[in-house]
């Protein structure tokens, strides 16, 4: 692994500003709209719930298995999809980088963003706006985890650069 990479080669903050942003808009921006109207219901008439306590009860622990198992999936995806080659050539390695860093940064945000959906769903099944309340904020903190920064991208720019000294490219 290079001991100096020279990194004002490379247009750090162009690499994570357009991952950043899909993350933020599937993560923040999509889950507040969701949260208000689930909100919005709830100071409203309410909603009736369509399962009893009990269930309410189990299918929070449900769900929040579902959520804590599908987080550790996408760290691992992550893991596994970003130590993988991501260059075509030496020549276009910036542009490879960013192109293929979006690529893959995209479904990870998508799926963290599901998380939420168990909020929605267990709010339309229960009526409990504090337990929904909790998935969106669970997805926030997944959301901070696996967003790009710029340590992270030191790093991705490093192990890149070693595979592409070892001949390693993305065919």
């Amino acid at each position: 692994m290079p001991q100096h990479t020279d990194y004002s080669k490379y247009d750090l903050n162009h690499m994570i500003i357009k991952p950043l942003y899909f993350g933020l808009g599937f993560n923040i921006l999509l889950p507040m709209f969701l949260i208000f109207i689930c909100y919005y219901i709830d100071n409203q008439n309410g909603w009736s719930p369509l399962v009893g306590f009990d269930t309410a009860n189990t299918l929070f622990y449900v769900f929040g298995l579902l959520a804590v198992l599908e987080a550790a999936a996408v760290l691992l995806w992550r893991q596994k999809m970003l130590s993988q080659p991501m260059i075509k050539s030496k020549e276009s390695f910036e542009k490879d980088l960013t192109e293929e860093l979006f690529s893959r940064i995209k479904p990870i945000s998508i799926i963290v963003a599901a998380i939420n959906l168990y909020g929605v769903a267990y709010y339309i099944l229960t009526a409990r706006i504090k337990e929904t309340i909790f998935f969106v904020f669970f997805s926030f903190i997944i959301f901070q985890v696996v967003r790009p920064r710029l340590g992270f991208i030191k790093r991705l720019i490093d192990r890149q650069l070693e595979m592409v000294a070892k001949g390693q490219f993305k065919y």
